[in-house]
């Protein structure tokens, strides 16, 4: 089995195997209470106390508080929560606070949620100020300058964890001490820990929250530096742990790892240096400048974390990045952890002023200073074999024409779709209702395949398509006039089911057929014979809607409605009403299909990943059946040939089970009642596999 290279150390990071054994022996062998009086607590009070004192020396906190909690999130709370209720204070007994709670634009999104929590619930009403970052990410000193006289709160951090760029620290408190500010100040220092040399005494911080599980710790154990003399709040009150400063009974077995891991960092004998990890960082990026041709790295490398990369890449969007490193068994992400599940582009990028496609189609490559020369061997193969994959389907620029194809392939987009009508023996091709966001991965396509486009035809009159034929070039239609709707004026015609004689393209052995209905255009794909085109030769229709009565009688039982909206996901539609699917009677798991293969062992095994993630697959799917791929931008041109076979068993897989369950939930809707989807998909079955 493939080792994954996991490159995603800024969003969290595998556990030390000492701070593992140490987490063992707190749980197995020093499981005391630390508040008992008795040997077992004295043990376990001793493990805290050795823990806290190394932590202590490690950042400098001189006179400071320096407490254990369960992470970053809690300390940024508990700071908050301190400054403001201070904050509270001094304003009811009339002195002068400020009237701004300044954030920096780039800052976690745990910063400026709690600003807003707390100056809700506490009632202070004070405005928060979104402080500015340059294009390359470092706070704006003069924009800070221009509020600090109104800051009544600072919140700054020391490295962002997006982009890796580190904050003029030193910048910021000379600002902060010139101006006279007297607004209590907030680091971030989260993605510093282990990367950073750190002194929090000697600055004027006021908190600076840490997080365990950044740095080699487990999850749910962090820290939070409190300057001497700095207002104190605590968060939670109860028993009187950690002096009163954080109740309840101490996460030991995390305080042991974190205590671990902080101790090897004050040894220097396990981690890489700075050097080294900058010389891994360029090891990287010439691997994606030599596999990712026009690649932009987002951040500064002479002013970022040695350890963080992130890039885009024109004309691919994040999630197409992901999935073809994540098919190589490369774990990226497409920005801040906490919110890559959301299709946004990123907010770190976009207050750094990059354009649109540079921060909708970021990438994160980061990793920890344990990380060595062989891990970034490793990642440099798989990334060159990345590069190939998208460079073979046609999402990259490349010197050689790729495989060319026929039948369909759809292109989506936020409920709408582009289609692409190819002839392989031809070379040749149709577009209908191109959107222009497809316009670079059209124009890409049809060079690599060495089509020619036919025609650009739309369903609806007014659309401009002026940027594609431009960028198409040599590939573009030719100069032969069109109507509204991009239909070309050829005198080829065809007979439909009615009897009504309309215009006709050949598109190798098949033809397109144009239907019109008042201001709308329905296009009809099939065979014709002695220049006729049946109802029931009719394989595809292409429609504004999924759902064209004036189609009724020209179309088959069988044909298939190609919407160019589709907000519903449904890929396309039947010539009945589609049936409410249950989504539970169609997902499978590691046993059920297995099980399902020994009823069925002729079941087809239909992998909807796109060619480019196929091809940079180190996934293999240990079952008895043959697997099949079939992307899931091409499920239509095959649904016609599934559906003939209502029969078969049809199990779809893809990576996380999200597309391979869209793909069998079209295939119940189009009456395939044989269709399943693999929950989970190869992530989770490559675990029950190794189990």
């Amino acid at each position: 089995m493939t080792t994954e290279i996991y490159l995603d150390g800024n969003a969290t990071s595998p556990v030390l195997p000492a701070a593992i054994a140490a987490a063992t022996c707190a749980m197995g062998q020093r499981y005391g209470n630390p508040s008992s009086s008795h040997a077992a607590g004295l043990s376990a009070k001793a493990l805290l106390d050795q823990a806290r004192q190394c932590a202590r020396r490690l950042l400098g906190v001189g006179e400071g508080r320096l407490m254990f909690n369960s992470g970053a999130t809690e300390g940024i709370q508990t700071a908050v929560l301190s400054a403001l209720v201070a904050l509270r204070e001094r304003r009811e007994q009339g002195e002068a606070i400020g009237s701004l709670l300044v954030y920096g634009a780039t800052e976690h999104k745990a910063v400026p949620e709690s600003l807003a929590h707390w100056n809700r619930l506490l009632g202070l009403n004070l405005t928060l100020h979104k402080l500015p970052v340059n294009p390359q990410g470092m706070h704006d000193l003069g924009a800070l300058r221009a509020c600090a006289g109104e800051a009544a709160l600072v919140c700054t951090m020391a490295a962002n964890n997006e982009t890796g760029v580190i904050s003029d620290i030193a910048g910021i408190q000379r600002v902060l001490e010139q101006t006279g500010c007297k607004a209590y100040w907030m680091v971030d220092c989260v993605q510093a820990l282990g990367k950073l040399a750190l002194n929090l005494a000697a600055t004027r911080i006021d908190y600076a929250p840490f997080s365990g599980h950044k740095l080699y710790a487990p999850k749910g154990i962090g820290m939070l530096y409190v300057r001497a003399g700095a207002p104190f709040t605590p968060l939670i009150v109860g028993g009187g742990q950690e002096s009163a400063q954080r109740s309840g009974t101490e996460n030991m077995a995390g305080i042991a790892a974190l205590g671990t891991v902080l101790a090897a960092l004050e040894r220097g004998d396990t981690f890489r240096t700075h050097a080294e990890l900058e010389g891994y960082r360029a090891r990287l990026a010439d691997a994606l400048r030599e596999a990712l041709p026009g690649i932009v790295f987002n951040n500064p490398f002479e002013n970022s974390l040695p350890t963080t990369l992130n890039f885009s890449v024109p004309g691919l969007a994040s999630r197409e990045l992901m999935d073809v490193f994540d098919a190589a068994q490369v774990r990226v992400s497409s920005g801040s952890a906490c919110s890559a599940a959301k299709a946004a582009p990123s907010y770190v990028l976009d207050a750094m002023q990059l354009p649109l496609w540079r921060s909708a189609g970021a990438i994160r490559m980061s990793f920890g200073p344990l990380t060595d020369a062989a891990m970034i061997d490793d990642a440099c193969r798989r990334i060159a074999r990345c590069g190939a994959a998208l460079r073979a389907g046609c999402l990259i620029p490349s010197e050689r024409h790729g495989t060319a194809h026929d039948g369909l392939l759809q292109m989506g987009v936020e409920g709408a779709c582009s289609w692409l009508v190819l002839d392989a023996a031809s070379r040749s091709c149709v577009l209908i209702d191109p959107l222009p966001e497809h316009t670079a991965r059209i124009e890409a396509f049809v060079r690599c395949q060495n089509y020619r486009v036919q025609a650009i035809l739309n369903t609806a009159a007014g659309q401009e398509n002026g940027a594609l034929i431009e960028a198409l070039g040599r590939h573009a239609v030719s100069r032969v006039p069109a109507d509204a709707y991009g239909w070309p004026a050829l005198p080829d015609s065809v007979t439909l089911a009615g009897g009504q004689s309309v215009p006709a393209l050949k598109l190798g052995e098949r033809t397109l057929a144009c239907v019109v209905e008042g201001a709308q255009r329905h296009y009809l794909l099939g065979q014709t014979v002695q220049g006729q085109l049946a109802a029931a030769a009719v394989r595809f229709a292409f429609s504004r809607t999924p759902c064209v009565p004036a189609l009724q009688g020209l179309t088959g039982a069988a044909t298939l409605l190609c919407p160019s909206r589709d907000e519903q996901n449904q890929f396309c539609a039947g010539a009945t009403a589609a049936a409410a699917v249950c989504c539970d009677s169609l997902q499978l798991d590691h046993a059920g299909l297995n099980q399902l293969l020994g009823a069925h062992p002729d079941a087809l095994l239909i992998d909807v990943r796109e060619d480019y993630e196929y091809a940079a697959s180190a996934t293999v799917l240990a079952v008895a059946g043959k697997v099949q791929s079939v992307p899931l931008s091409r499920l239509t041109e095959h649904a016609a040939d599934w559906l003939a076979a209502a029969d078969s068993t049809l199990i779809f897989i893809c990576r996380s089970g999200n597309r391979s369950l869209k793909a069998a939930q079209c295939m119940r809707r189009l009456g395939h009642q044989h269709s399943y989807s693999l929950t989970g998909g190869l992530a989770l079955a490559a675990l029950a596999q190794a189990a």
